[in-house]
């Protein structure tokens, strides 16, 4: 069953085309990666999906729902979450807090009864505030609920932006570079966090990530995008044996060897 759709999508500004006609699809519980070069369309896509930007044309349909004209708002209430290259996190709140952010969307009470404090709100905050513990004792740092979120080190403020992203009980997780700035450690621990939530919620993850080992270890299929073109789709092993791939990615070998070497 496909998770993701995407068919013939072109994001064009202006005289440059960002997208020129992609066309993928992701199957549910799939960890797919979006690849490339800087520049290459990958975050513009992140935010064609989740409706930051509107398509200039094509269209994209999460399961059988065309999504393509949707609002942010609308897209995170159907099943689509994500987090950013820059871990967002609200400076002035604590963990919990901002784990509580997510679960607002599906809270059950009124704007007056909100306003008021009365009727449904209290038994749906402590509702809301149960469930945010559970994610965060899922997520593995439970004991920093109370702790300011910007204090807490690099990768574990990564893991509070994926626990707020899990609370909106999303099908489809799209991650934005997630492993960026961890050591060894945190990107195996990410990794294996990442293997352990599709399993657990037959979650579909979409990510875009420049650590070309730690693609080749936790994704299923890669797509690779060059200056906004699709420029190969396959498993991460068949990519780097691909020779349009490697002259993509001349300009950094690194990326290249660290593939092959893993």
């Amino acid at each position: 069953m496909k998770a993701l759709e995407v068919c013939n999508v072109t994001k064009q500004f202006g005289g440059l085309k960002a997208i020129d006609s992609v066309s993928f699809e992701i199957m549910q519980g799939e960890i797919f990666g979006l690849i490339g070069p800087n520049g290459a369309g990958k975050t513009t896509m992140f935010n064609l999906i989740t409706a930051n930007i509107p398509a200039t044309n094509g269209h994209i349909l999460l399961g059988n729902e065309e999504i393509t004209h949707c609002k942010p708002n609308q897209i995170v209430t159907k099943g689509i979450a994500r987090t950013f290259q820059n871990i967002r996190l609200f400076e002035s709140m604590n963990v919990l807090e901002n784990v509580l952010i997510g679960l607002h969307t599906s809270t059950q009470y009124s704007f007056l009864e909100a306003a008021f404090r009365c009727g449904r709100f209290f038994s749906q905050e402590k509702q809301a505030k149960q469930k945010a513990l559970e994610i965060l004792e899922y997520i593995g740092i439970v004991e920093f609920a109370q702790h300011n979120a910007k204090a807490l080190s690099y990768g574990n403020q990564r893991k509070v932006e994926i626990a707020r992203a899990l609370s909106t009980q999303p099908k489809l997780l799209l991650l934005d570079e997630p492993a960026a700035g961890m050591n060894p450690k945190e990107t195996e621990d990410l990794a294996s966090l990442i293997f352990k939530m599709r399993k657990d919620f037959t979650l579909s993850v979409l990510l875009i990530e420049h650590d070309m080992p730690f693609v080749n270890h936790l994704c299923d299929r890669v797509l690779v995008l060059d200056y906004g073109k699709m420029l190969f789709s396959g498993t991460p092993k068949e990519a780097i044996n691909h020779e349009s791939v490697i002259a993509a990615y001349l300009g950094d070998l690194t990326k290249i060897q660290g593939v092959n070497d893993a």
